[in-house]
């Protein structure tokens, strides 16, 4: 597997990254771990994903993607290994099920996109 740096970081990624946003609605949670395993043990140590995955995002799916990569971090000891990227939800009437519809760029609403 090649690797970059990130940005202006000493962080290096894998070139390539794992993607998860149907964790949840198309993909178990033994989808999703044996996913990770199969990534990992091919060097890949980049996954993304997002406060709205499962996709698309329902009050039932919503979160359900962290969840799913939680629990492997879990089951694994493997969260030093791994480099995770997210994304938060912006202002939309249909994700009304996030953050109480509280979905702006605040500095208070991004600290509890990212930490829950």
């Amino acid at each position: 597997m090649d690797y970059r740096a990130l940005g202006n970081t000493s962080l290096k990624v894998s070139k390539i990254c794992l993607g998860t946003m149907t964790w949840g609605q198309q993909n178990s949670e033994a989808d999703a771990h044996e996913q990770m395993d199969y990534a990992v043990d091919r060097g890949i140590n980049f996954f993304d994903t997002a406060e709205l995955y499962a996709v698309p995002a329902t009050q039932e799916n919503n979160g359900l993607t962290e969840q799913y990569i939680g629990t492997w971090f879990k089951k694994t000891g493997k969260r030093g290994q791994i480099v995770l990227a997210t994304k938060i939800a912006g202002p939309r009437a249909d994700l009304w099920f996030i953050r109480d519809q509280q979905l702006n760029y605040s500095a208070a609403q991004i600290r509890l996109a990212l930490e829950g």
